[in-house]
């Protein structure tokens, strides 16, 4: 369960520090699976006037989808969540071009050390206090213009897009984090779609078309209606006969016959003409 974006009370400079420069504020997530304090950030965040949108998620791992396809200045992350923990998360961060800055809220404080060594830029701990919680707000934005990364006055996101898209996998009680760039073919299986890396595989609820859509400007090329292929993985390609093919990794993943000629058009400059 997830809260939707909710534009916050609009920014006025308060002479607090990132205060100026900053007319369009910053776009926050929260991330916390108890939804009492969950609510209780959410609510504090709408209020701070450097704040110009929140978006509350219960997960780490529903933080990551959604830091992927939404990006957002600052994240306060929990430490302590089922399956992708804040630290894995704030680790999953460092894939993007321009990462969020990092803020942990946590009861915890023992794990402070560990926290400033993935670059967080506050840690408070709970139960937070709404002149705490401003303090981080104000860190994380001074820390973006001095870096120069001052968000626009427009509506638009923030221009933070991952270099590599993260996919958080769960398998019983564990979550991992896979890249994209460690893919190597995506084959579906139903609803689901199993990615094939150099090392494992792995079963991921969503369908190929969607992947094929979000990861052709990533050089995934659709070979069959139940193969999407990395281009750049493939060693060999025998589109002749009856069972055309291309090779990634030593594996022969097929490819369907209507759709060959396009395969062969995609993948003639790298094969050097020779099919």
């Amino acid at each position: 369960m997830s809260h939707d974006e909710t534009p916050a009370r609009p920014g006025t400079s308060t002479g607090s520090p990132g205060g100026a420069g900053l007319p369009g504020g910053v776009d926050v997530l929260v991330a916390d699976d108890e939804r009492p304090v969950l609510d209780e950030l959410v609510h504090l965040l709408r209020s701070d006037p450097h704040v110009r949108s929140v978006h509350g998620v219960a997960s780490g791992a529903e933080a990551l989808r959604r830091l992927s396809e939404h990006p957002v200045h600052v994240a306060f992350l929990d430490i302590h969540m089922p399956g992708l923990s804040g630290l894995d998360l704030a680790r999953a961060l460092s894939c993007f071009s321009v990462r969020p800055a990092v803020v942990f809220v946590t009861a915890d404080e023992a794990r402070a050390i560990e926290a400033f060594d993935v670059e967080a830029v506050d840690y408070v701990l709970k139960p937070v206090r709404r002149e705490r919680l401003a303090r981080a707000v104000e860190r994380a934005v001074a820390g973006h213009v001095a870096a120069g990364r001052a968000p626009g006055t427009d509506r638009g996101a923030p221009d933070r897009t991952p270099a590599d898209e993260t996919i958080a996998v769960t398998v019983g009680t564990t979550t991992r984090v896979v890249l994209r760039s460690a893919v190597r073919w995506v084959q579906a299986q139903g609803d689901y779609s199993r990615l094939v890396t150099d090392t494992d595989s792995c079963l991921v609820r969503e369908p190929l078309s969607d992947l094929e859509e979000r990861w052709a400007p990533a050089g995934f090329l659709r070979v069959h209606r139940s193969y999407l292929v990395d281009r750049s993985a493939v060693t060999a390609v025998r589109l002749g006969g009856s069972h055309p093919v291309v090779v990634l990794a030593g594996h022969e993943v097929p490819v369907s016959r209507r759709m060959a000629p396009a395969v062969r058009d995609a993948l003639l400059g790298r094969t050097g003409g020779r099919p």
